[in-house]
């Protein structure tokens, strides 16, 4: 198609917002490490090296868990350079650092007091657990954490339904307890001096209130604030709905193009189910547009939603956004109903776009008349791409075809995983720039 082009926007030069993102949470785990060895060695060292190494694993164990708090928080600071995604993956490998470090910890205390008893180590335990205050309750932490990471394995998440996972889950944070307990209790290290104990009571009092801000009174506020509701539902095929929503002071809700919402639909069937459903058209500070694929109950049920139906909803989430733009021009590509958060990109993106939607048949092409109207009002290229997934018809040599220029571009890539895995592949062997490639999974923790 012919298009005219709009003139170029130059982006501004700096550190990328992803960059300063990941140097603020590594910055704080750094420094924290460094304070902990301090009060550490401070403290003194035991007689016995097991019980030395027990101590040690166990104070990274209380950091670390610390630190999983702060990431799944879903602090909007962090939310919009990173992204869940890339949050919730090092949330799930951080947890897993916990419980080994957790599982070193009672090791090697168990041995080292051992060592100097005449105990062997399921008796010296069972003697620690009744003579020792707080031991106890880190045994419960530590077999609810055992739990929570059997669960947490990608074979079990495949079996588990989302909320049966999440359920088990937030005994995640009755685990945080009990352990805090347990260092307040017995941590030799806590009550090595008072500017240690600050620091600790400190440490977890910021986790801890993250939380709480971030997962309780932020989404609070906002509902409260704005009272989101449904004014209609419009099916754009058989297997695909939009739902529209207003409510007040949508002007002042920071959701760019690109991001998400988890959404509680309150029908007395549903408002206790969440799910994260991108926006389809740009927030114009008046209305909230979904676009949503029939993809189990939850999602078919949107069909049924009466006007007036009340939403909670948490968010903005997601770090596909325009903030994360490194060159003038981009390439926006999107498979299936995965066209929902590209179509509004389009909206905000200036520069020259180039949209490739990829889809089995031209039937599936959702919101396709939508996206030919505003590629021809924004000066964009679209290309529809149909067919069956073999032959790759977004292979780096087709992407080379329709974007001649795609390393000089920014690409914004959503689809389905196999095709998205493809296409990522595609762009590496074309020599695409990895800062240049931006894309998120949705994948949700705690």
């Amino acid at each position: 198609m012919t298009t005219l082009r709009q003139p170029p926007v130059a982006t501004r030069p700096g550190v990328r917002p992803k960059v300063v993102g990941r140097a603020g949470l590594y910055a704080v785990l750094l420094a924290n490490a460094a304070v902990v060895a301090v009060f550490f060695v401070q403290a003194g060292f035991a007689s016995n090296a097991l019980i030395v190494l027990g101590r040690l694993t166990g104070l990274y164990a209380a950091l670390f868990m610390a630190f999983q708090l702060l990431l799944v928080a879903r602090l909007p600071w962090f939310d919009r350079r990173i992204g869940m995604d890339r949050l919730t993956s090092w949330h799930r490998w951080t947890g897993f650092s916990v419980l080994w470090l957790l599982l070193a910890h009672a090791v090697f205390i168990v041995l080292g007091y051992a060592g100097s008893s005449s105990l062997d180590p399921v008796n010296q335990l069972v003697d620690l657990a009744e003579t020792v205050e707080g031991v106890l309750r880190a045994i419960v932490a530590l077999a609810i954490l055992v739990v929570a990471g059997a669960v947490s394995t990608r074979s079990a998440r495949r079996r588990l339904a989302y909320e049966t996972w999440h359920f088990i889950h937030l005994y995640t944070y009755v685990a945080v307890v009990l352990a805090f307990t347990h260092q307040v209790a017995a941590g030799t290290t806590f009550a090595s001096s008072p500017v240690a104990t600050a620091y600790w009571y400190t440490l977890w009092g910021a986790a801890l209130a993250s939380v709480f801000a971030g997962r309780l009174a932020l989404p609070l506020w906002r509902n409260l604030r704005h009272r989101l509701r449904v004014t209609a539902v419009v099916p754009e095929n058989d297997d695909v709905v939009s739902v529209y929503l207003t409510g007040r002071d949508l002007d002042r809700l920071p959701a760019r193009a690109g991001q998400f919402f988890l959404w509680r639909f309150l029908t007395k069937d549903r408002w206790w189910q969440a799910n994260p459903f991108s926006l389809s058209a740009a927030p114009d500070g008046r209305t909230l547009r979904l676009t949503v694929k029939r993809a189990g109950d939850g999602s078919a049920a949107l069909r049924h939603l009466k006007a007036g139906t009340r939403v909670f909803a948490e968010g903005p989430y997601g770090a596909f956004t325009a903030l994360h733009r490194t060159r003038p021009d981009a390439v926006l590509i999107a498979g299936g109903v995965g066209v929902t958060p590209i179509r509004a990109l389009l909206e905000e993106l200036h520069g020259h776009a180039v949209v490739i939607h990829r889809v089995a048949t031209a039937r599936d092409a959702v919101l396709h008349d939508e996206l030919r109207d505003l590629a021809l009002a924004r000066g964009a290229e679209l290309h529809l791409v149909t067919g069956p997934p073999v032959p790759d018809r977004l292979a780096p040599g087709e992407l080379a075809r329709l974007v001649p220029d795609i390393t000089e571009r920014d690409v914004y890539l959503c689809g389905p995983p196999p095709m998205m895995n493809a296409v990522l592949g595609s762009l590496r062997e074309l020599g695409v720039p990895k800062p240049q490639i931006h894309f998120e999974r949705f994948s949700l923790a705690g």
